[in-house]
């Protein structure tokens, strides 16, 4: 499958979550330019994240480029899902684009107890199957088109 390279620029409130809209950058290939983001400890976890699933990505200034090119990762390692509960948020877009992801349930959080089993169901209900520790995989092609 052939996706088009672009580049897509994105100002984001202050007060946004940023790590949804990072892991957005998955659902394409090209160059997404997100501005406005914070300097917080998710946002480099979330950094780390994309460029362990093969984006390139540079932060300076508030401004964060992520360029999803090459991304062909679809394993999101435990190291990394244990530091942040957002890393649930790249599951989707990968499943989406690679019709696959391997992502380990997220570490704990501070507030409290927050199930992630609304993502799963969302999931399911569009072919996917999940298993284990929060594996999915797409038992048909064409998942998402």
């Amino acid at each position: 499958m052939s996706w088009p390279t672009r580049t897509s620029r994105i100002w984001v409130p202050i007060c946004a979550v940023d790590e949804p809209i990072m892991a957005a950058a998955l659902l394409t290939r090209g160059r997404s330019v997100i501005e406005n983001v914070p300097a917080l400890r998710d946002v480099y976890a979330m950094i780390e994240m994309l460029d362990v699933l093969g984006a390139k990505t540079e932060f300076a200034d508030g401004t964060l480029t992520i360029d999803t090119t090459n991304a062909t990762g679809v394993d999101a390692p435990y190291d990394l899902v244990r530091k942040m509960r957002a890393s649930i948020y790249v599951m989707a877009p990968l499943l989406a684009f690679h019709g696959k992801a391997r992502v380990s349930m997220p570490g704990g959080c501070a507030w409290g107890p927050r199930p992630i089993d609304l993502h799963l169901m969302a999931m399911e209900k569009l072919g996917a199957q999940t298993r284990g520790e929060a594996v999915a995989n797409a038992f048909r092609q064409g998942l998402i088109e």
